[in-house]
């Protein structure tokens, strides 16, 4: 892949996404707490957060919020993760939400026997009601400038027209010479009242085509592909013969994917693949990895290994940085990454453990 130089953008990338206020009720269950911390999160959003706060690069967001206390209280949370808001449009509160709104995530962490669990909160939001036209694509791709350009399967999921803006940003994106990337990220629930997998499975077979870097786990080619394979008996050759059959199929240039085997909720075999250049790079699985919040590890994946990209190393270091960069974000709590670049150096080199001081 050949990445434009950043002489020419403003920005490292540009992501599309919804990004919401996500309420962690510590060490409790959703259902019989009584406080919540919060945080800001949503998958694409994660990515560009990750890539400015560990990492050090310029991005932006394109994303609707509604004009409210909950809406401002997501942008705060924005500010102290650096990414840029010039592209965030707000839109106007009619006070009960009737007609918009701001999402809500709900997340328990899950502990051994216990899973994590997602609520979502997020119908008619913003975000969701987005529709072709609305950005002014060239403004963003041919005036400013970027590099990379990424969303993923949430954001294409919110509603029937938020496909048809990740389409149009796509046809910009590679018009002015951006790289693409899209993270399947299947969530059942999103899809469920919509058509289910077979309405997932049709929108990610129209994005497929146009993307240049595609990004998942076994679940998310399977679902949003529809890739038959047996779960229970699914190996590394089988899995890179899949992978193999997504690039004859949809000619995208670089595929990776995270591979997880959980054992707990708490402890996980964490590793992450990719297919570049014509063949495999690994990085080698973490067994028995210790989790905090295994939520957003994937987006952080998705973060480190653009990164890896972006600053011109090979796909074996990118694949190797996004692994480490997801295995750190999960030992903290929050869709976030909090890591940062020196620990994630670190990590890469097996010396993550030891004391600092």
């Amino acid at each position: 892949m050949t990445v434009k130089p950043k002489a020419d953008c403003r920005w490292d990338l540009v992501a599309l996404g919804e990004v919401m206020l996500r309420l962690d009720p510590g060490d409790r269950r959703i259902s019989t707490a009584r406080s919540f911390d919060v945080h800001e999160g949503g998958g694409e959003y994660n990515v560009a957060r990750g890539l400015k706060r560990c990492f050090g690069l310029d991005t932006a967001i394109v994303t609707l919020l509604a004009t409210n206390p909950v809406g401002r209280l997501i942008e705060d949370l924005m500010y102290q993760g650096g990414v840029d808001q010039s592209l965030v449009r707000w839109v106007g509160y009619d006070g009960i939400g009737r007609s918009v709104r701001n999402g809500l995530n709900f997340t328990e962490r899950g502990f051994g026997v216990r899973a994590a669990l997602g609520c979502s909160d997020r119908g008619n939001t913003a975000a969701s009601q987005m529709k072709a036209g609305d950005i002014d694509w060239n403004r963003i791709f041919q005036n400013h400038g970027a590099r990379w350009f990424h969303t993923g399967g949430v954001f294409c999921g919110l509603s029937p027209t938020t496909p048809e803006v990740a389409i149009e940003a796509m046809h910009a994106a590679k018009r002015y010479g951006a790289m693409v990337s899209y993270d399947l990220n299947y969530r059942p629930s999103l899809w469920q009242g919509i058509g289910g997998r077979k309405q997932a499975q049709a929108v990610n077979r129209r994005i497929a085509p146009l993307v240049d870097v595609l990004i998942g786990n076994e679940e998310d080619f399977s679902a949003a592909l529809g890739f038959e394979v047996d779960h229970s008996q699914l190996d590394a050759g089988e899995f890179k013969r899949m992978i193999e059959d997504v690039v004859r199929r949809y000619s995208c240039g670089v595929v990776a994917a995270t591979l997880r085997k959980a054992t707990t909720a708490t402890r996980n075999d964490w590793g992450a693949i990719c297919y570049a250049d014509g063949k495999f790079h690994e990085a080698a699985m973490r067994k028995d990895l210790e989790i905090y919040d295994r939520v957003g590890g994937g987006d952080s994946f998705a973060a480190g290994f653009t990164y890896g990209f972006l600053t011109g190393r090979s796909p074996q270091w990118s694949v190797e940085c996004g692994a480490a960069h997801g295995a750190l974000a999960m030992t903290t709590p929050g869709d976030t990454s909090m890591a940062t670049l020196e620990e994630v150096l670190r990590l890469m080199d097996g010396k993550a453990a030891r004391i600092a001081r």
